[in-house]
C-alpha cells in the first residue's frame, strides 16, 4: 500500500461519476488523493444497455481510471475491494490491506434489489457492470441461435420470449433496444426462424411506465414501444423467477431471457454506516453531504439519500453524482484554506431523458417537453457529451450513425463463459 503521506490524505471509494468528480476537484489542492475501486475502469452506466444489445463495444463506454487521473500529481489509484470502514481508527479495510485516511469519500454506488429474493439474480441479471452487459448480450444472441435449431414449437417460443422487469428509463430503453435487435439487426440473419416473431414484454408493477415523467410523456413512450412490438404490462408484479421464466401475479410466462431493471439496494459497506437509512439502505447525509456525526466522512452518488431544502429527494442519476462530487471538493478546499464553508448542497436538475428506439425518445427540461425525433436527437447529443474523451465520443457517434443508416449492429459477438459449447 502507498505510504502514509505528510499532507492530508483523502481516500475515495469508487471511481464512478461522484468519486472522480471529487478527485478532479482536488487536483490542485494540497492533499494526497487515493482512489480505490475494485475495477480499473470508470464506466458510463447509462449506455450499458447498448453494450447488452450489441450497439457498442464495452471499450466504448469504459475508460481506465489511471488514464483519467494520470496527470494529477497528487492522485494515486489502488485496485482493491473495500470490505469495511473503521470510523474510530479512520481506516478502510480492503482486499489490498488497510488504508488510513484523514478524509473519506464513499462513492461506491448501489447494486440490484430483488426485493429479498436474491435467488432470482441467477435467472434475471441486471445491468451494473460490463460483465453484466456482456452476459446479457450473450444470453440474448444465444437465444436466437438456439431457436434456429430447436424443433419443438413450444421450446422455440420460450427461446424467443424476452421479459424486461421494471418500467423506468433502464427498462424502457432495454425493451426498445431488444425489439430493434429482433426487428432490424437480426431480421435477415436466420433461415429457419423469423426473429421479428420474438415476443418482448416490459413488466412494470406501477400504473404506468416512466413514472418520473409527466403522464403525457409516459403515454407516448408506451405507444412508441407498442408500435415496435413490445407488450407493455403495467400493474403487474413479479412473484417468481426461475430458469423456465417469470410469474407476473398469477400468470406464468415461459421465457428464455429475463432482464432486471427494477429497484436498487445499497451494498453492505453503506448499510453498516451509522445513522438513518432509507428502504434501499442508502444513508441519509447532512446538508454538506457528510455523514452525520462524522464531518470527515462524505457519501456521494447513488449510495447517498439526499433531501434538498424543499424536501425533495435527489435522484440517483449521473448529473446528480457529479454535482455532489464537485460540492464535496469545494467543501474540502474551503476547509484546507480555512475559509467559510460553501452553502448546503443544492441539486440543479437538468431534466429527464429516456430513449425508446429509432427516432423515438422523451425529454423533459423544466416546462419544456420533447418527443419523437427531436427528443431522440437531444438524448443522443447529451449522452455523447457526457462520455469521457474525444475518442469515445467519436466512436459512439460513428456507431450510432451506422446503426441509424443501416439498422445493423456491429458488436453481435457471443463470447465468454456464457457462450454455448459444442
Amino acid at each position: 500500500m502507498p505510504d502514509q503521506p505528510l499532507r492530508p490524505r483523502v481516500v475515495i471509494l469508487g471511481a464512478g461519476f461522484g468519486g472522480l468528480s471529487v478527485a478532479r476537484g482536488l487536483a490542485r489542492e494540497p492533499v494526497e488523493v487515493l482512489v480505490v475501486d475494485r475495477r480499473n475502469h470508470h464506466l458510463f452506466q447509462p449506455l450499458l444497455y447498448q453494450v447488452a444489445t450489441a450497439a457498442v463495444s464495452p471499450a466504448d463506454v469504459a475508460w481506465p481510471v489511471r488514464q483519467i487521473v494520470g496527470r494529477q500529481p497528487n492522485t494515486q489509484v489502488v485496485m482493491a475491494d473495500a470490505t469495511g470502514i473503521d470510523l474510530a481508527r479512520r481506516v478502510v479495510a480492503t482486499s489490498a490491506g488497510e488504508i488510513p485516511y484523514d478524509t473519506l469519500v464513499v462513492a461506491c454506488g448501489v447494486s440490484h434489489s430483488y426485493w429479498g429474493q436474491d435467488g432470482w439474480a441467477a435467472h434475471a441479471p441486471g445491468l451494473k457492470t460490463i460483465d453484466d452487459a456482456t452476459h446479457v448480450r450473450t444470453r440474448i444472441l444465444t437465444a436466437f441461435e438456439r431457436a434456429e435449431v430447436e424443433e419443438d414449437v413450444a421450446a422455440r417460443r420460450r427461446l424467443l420470449t424476452f421479459v424486461v422487469v421494471g418500467g423506468g428509463p433502464t427498462g424502457v430503453e432495454m425493451a426498445g433496444a431488444v425489439a430493434e435487435v429482433a426487428r432490424d439487426a437480426l431480421a435477415r440473419d436466420f433461415k429457419r426462424i423469423d426473429p421479428r416473431s420474438a415476443r418482448i414484454i416490459l413488466a412494470e408493477a406501477g400504473p404506468r411506465i416512466l413514472p418520473v415523467f409527466p403522464e403525457p410523456l409516459s403515454a407516448y413512450a408506451q405507444r412508441a414501444l407498442e408500435r415496435m412490438g413490445v407488450e407493455v404490462l403495467t400493474g403487474r408484479r413479479v412473484t417468481a423467477v426461475d430458469a423456465g421464466g417469470v410469474r407476473l401475479d398469477e400468470e406464468e410466462i415461459a421465457a428464455e431471457v429475463i432482464i432486471w431493471g427494477a429497484g436498487v439496494a445499497a451494498p453492505a459497506l453503506i448499510r453498516a454506516l451509522p445513522g438513518d437509512h432509507d428502504r434501499s439502505g442508502r444513508v441519509l447525509v447532512a446538508p454538506d453531504l457528510s455523514l452525520p456525526g462524522h464531518p470527515e466522512v462524505f457519501v456521494v452518488g447513488d449510495a447517498a439519500q439526499v433531501v434538498d431544502a424543499k424536501g425533495v429527494a435527489v435522484p440517483g442519476v449521473a448529473p446528480a453524482a457529479k454535482q455532489m462530487g464537485r460540492h464535496v471538493a469545494r467543501v474540502l478546499a474551503a476547509r484546507l484554506a480555512g475559509s467559510t464553508a460553501p452553502p448546503p448542497f443544492a441539486y440543479r436538475h437538468a431534466g429527464d431523458l429516456a430513449t425508446i428506439g429509432r427516432n423515438a425518445a422523451v425529454v423533459r427540461i423544466g416546462r419544456v417537453s420533447l418527443t419523437g425525433f427531436l427528443a431522440w436527437l437531444f438524448w443522443s447529443l447529451a449522452h455523447i457529451y457526457f462520455l469521457i474523451g474525444m475518442r469515445n465520443r467519436l466512436l459512439v457517434a460513428t456507431h450510432w450513425a451506422w446503426i441509424y443508416l443501416t439498422r445493423q449492429r456491429g458488436a453481435r459477438l457471443i463470447t465468454g463463459e456464457d457462450a454455448p459449447r459444442s
